[in-house]
């Protein structure tokens, strides 16, 4: 099964998270098929906090691939910041 998710990068105590498509069974930072976004929880001043290509997030879904609880509520954020 395809998933999309987060995989973690980014320093100690300063998490960044990229939105990718992955095979599910890879592990959490590991193989990914495409990266779709990002996510910066600790964005501050004019840095951008979240950005998400809402096209490939469409076409993934629609030959099949979940979304992660956590990608599904910030997939919501990025429509309502953008309406």
């Amino acid at each position: 099964m395809v998933v999309i998710r987060l995989a973690r990068g980014g320093a100690k105590k300063r998490p960044f998270f990229n939105i990718v498509v992955a095979d599910a069974r890879s592990r959490r930072d590991g193989r990914f098929i495409e990266r779709v976004g990002f996510y910066n929880p600790v964005a501050a001043g004019g840095e951008q906090g979240l950005r998400v290509a809402m096209d490939r997030i469409g076409y993934w879904t629609g030959v099949g691939a979940q979304l992660s609880p956590t990608v599904a509520r910030l997939v919501e954020q990025a429509k309502a910041s953008a309406a």
